[in-house]
């Protein structure tokens, strides 16, 4: 194993990106100057979010909108509400955001906000309320042609309706303002699944290159809300055979395949898999180290790290959820072998369709929903045989690969416009 690996401290958001990032600059033989300028964010605002709550009391909530790079276009992030946001973690979210976009070559800068609160212990009165006050505070520093929100944790599309709302009493009617609404509101088709179909469709692209086929492929899904059960929908469609499950309430495992559509049925009847039959009840730990061939972590950051990527049995990987692998452990399996698919890659499925969702509100024509997967079909495809070519050529990870093909076009971008 690498020394620096085993001596390196354990890296936060921020820095895992920073280290990916001067991986991929050190390939591309970066001058210092342009590293700098690349990896600066262009702005970082931090607010007060006054707000009554139910009981009548005053809660002052802290809100946050880094706006890393707009070279190649209006930025672009999702808004979360969890207690364990702060300014490193959307720090990371929105330098992460632009070489996403810039990967699937849509024309979007990086963005990213939160609020620091737990949206399970909000009243939907009180949820709104929060919403509003926090677009009062930057209102004039979001709208269709600078930084575009959308739905991230902890929001969902009725709180994009109340954003949208609030903006509009400022600027007007415009519904581009922010993606992810509801489909009766301006919203893309098709946006829900986007994700988790973008990891579907990027996990059998990558199989296919590797030579295997869906039916000879044990999958384990580790996550199964919006993004792990939209995944596990289209890969149980295309024949792969899931192994494992979970969420919550535990991880559910079944050596001869899981019988998907009656695990979304139990998810929409019971609002969790707690108490799915016909599969065995496991840990969340044992999920990630069963035997299989494809393992897609699609919950949480920081699940694979250096404690347990040893007892890691996957061969491949696609990170549906942000950071599901740490720095130390992608480089561990990349001298393992194990093909890692990573998450600017494998999760962009969502951007790409709330891009969508911005192109039909700028023409205020709706598409339907089999343009939306064709055309998500079409722009995933393309970047992932730009990632697979380059990282082959060069003998470098994914990951780099992919880091690399952003970078190189937000530098192209900057240059053009001019430093």
């Amino acid at each position: 194993m690498n020394s620096n690996v085993a001596n390196r401290k354990h890296m936060n958001a921020y820095e895992t990106v920073l280290h990916y990032f001067e991986r991929a600059a050190d390939a591309l033989e970066l001058e210092e100057s342009t590293r700098r300028l690349l990896k600066m964010p262009k702005r970082e605002i931090t607010v007060e979010v006054p707000v009554e709550m139910d009981d009548g009391r005053l809660e002052t909530l802290v809100g946050y909108r880094v706006q890393h790079n707009n070279a190649r276009g209006p930025m672009k992030g999702g808004l979360r509400y969890h207690p364990d946001v702060d300014l490193d973690e959307v720090r990371a979210l929105a330098s992460l955001m632009t070489w996403k976009t810039a990967v699937v070559n849509i024309p979007y800068g990086g963005a990213k906000g939160g609020i620091c609160v737990a949206p399970r212990e909000l009243s939907r009165k009180e949820n709104e309320r929060i919403t509003r006050k926090f677009i009062d505070q930057i209102h004039d520093i979001i709208g269709p042609d600078r930084d575009i929100p959308a739905p991230d944790m902890g929001t969902n599309s009725e709180t994009m309706a109340w954003i949208r709302n609030q903006w509009e009493k400022y600027h007007g009617f415009n519904p581009a303002c922010i993606t992810g609404k509801p489909v009766e509101d301006y919203g893309a088709k098709g946006r829900e699944e986007a994700t988790g179909r973008g990891v579907g469709i990027l996990s059998f692209k990558m199989l296919k290159r590797l030579g295997r086929l869906p039916k000879d492929t044990r999958v384990v899904i580790q996550g199964f809300g919006n993004v792990g059960s939209h995944a596990a929908k289209f890969m149980y469609e295309s024949e792969f055979k899931i192994v494992g499950i979970s969420d919550v309430s535990g991880a559910y495992y079944r050596e001869d395949g899981l019988d998907i559509p009656a695990a979304l049925h139990h998810v929409i009847e019971n609002r969790s898999l707690q108490g799915f039959d016909n599969a065995e009840k496991i840990t969340n730990d044992e999920l990630l180290e069963l035997d299989c061939d494809l393992l897609v972590p699609a919950a949480l950051g920081g699940v694979v790290t250096m404690e347990n990527v040893e007892k890691i049995r996957a061969k491949y990987i696609v990170e549906g959820a942000n950071g599901p692998v740490d720095a130390d452990a992608d480089e561990r399996l990349f001298e393992r072998g194990v093909a890692v698919l990573p998450d600017i890659l494998a999760n962009a499925g969502g951007v790409t369709v709330s891009y969508f969702e911005w192109v039909q509100n700028r023409q205020y024509y709706s598409w339907d929903l089999n343009r939306v997967r064709q055309q998500l079909d079409s722009i995933l495809s393309s970047a992932f045989e730009d990632v697979w070519q380059l990282a082959n050529e060069k003998n470098v990870s994914l990951r780099t690969a992919a880091f690399m093909i952003a970078i190189q076009r937000v530098k192209r971008s900057t240059e053009l416009g001019g430093f």
